[in-house]
C-alpha cells in the first residue's frame, strides 16, 4: 500500500503546479468550446492539441489543488465505487458506511459478494445530509438569537 505522504506533492511539484495554475488560468478565461495547446515531446518537436476548454479548466483545478500541497483523485460521475472508496469519500468508516447501506439510505447492488455504489448517488446522500446539517445549523443559530445567548 502506497503511504499518503508518498502521494502527496513535493514543495517543488506544488510550486510548479501553482505557478502552471495561474498562468494556464489566463488562457481559460475564454468563451471558445476549445484551445489550442502546444506540447513538446521528447524529440523536441512541437505537438498542437486541440482541448475542450471544460478539460482545461479541471486541469486548472488540479493544478490548484497540487499547488496547495493537496493529492488529487478524479472520479468519474457514472462510475461504481467499491464501500472502502465511498467511505473514504464520505470520511467514514467502511463498517459506517455499510450501516448507511443495509438501513437503504444509499441504493447498491452486488457484484459476486461485494457491494458496488454509484458515486452519484454517493454525492446525492451526501448533499442531502449537507443539506439538513446547515438547517439544523440555522435553526439552532435562531433559537440562540431568540433565547439572546448572544452567538
Amino acid at each position: 500500500m502506497v503511504s499518503l505522504t508518498a502521494m502527496l506533492p513535493s514543495q517543488e511539484e506544488a510550486a510548479l503546479a501553482k505557478l502552471s495554475s495561474r498562468e494556464l488560468a489566463a488562457f481559460v478565461e475564454t468563451k471558445a468550446s476549445t484551445q489550442q495547446v502546444m506540447l513538446s515531446g521528447k524529440d523536441g518537436h512541437a505537438h498542437h492539441v486541440e482541448v475542450p476548454v471544460s478539460a482545461l479548466r479541471l486541469l486548472v483545478d488540479i493544478l490548484t489543488e497540487l499547488g496547495e500541497g493537496n493529492t488529487v483523485k478524479l472520479i468519474p460521475v457514472h462510475a461504481e465505487m467499491t464501500t472502502q472508496e465511498a467511505a473514504d469519500l464520505m470520511n467514514m468508516s467502511r463498517p459506517t458506511f455499510i450501516k448507511l447501506l443495509d438501513e437503504g439510505n444509499i441504493p447498491y447492488h452486488r457484484v459476486g459478494n461485494r457491494r458496488k455504489v454509484k458515486y452519484t448517488d454517493v454525492m446525492a446522500y451526501k448533499q442531502e445530509v449537507d443539506q439538513q446539517r446547515l438547517e439544523a445549523l440555522d435553526e439552532l443559530s435562531s433559537l440562540d438569537q431568540s433565547l439572546g445567548l448572544g452567538y
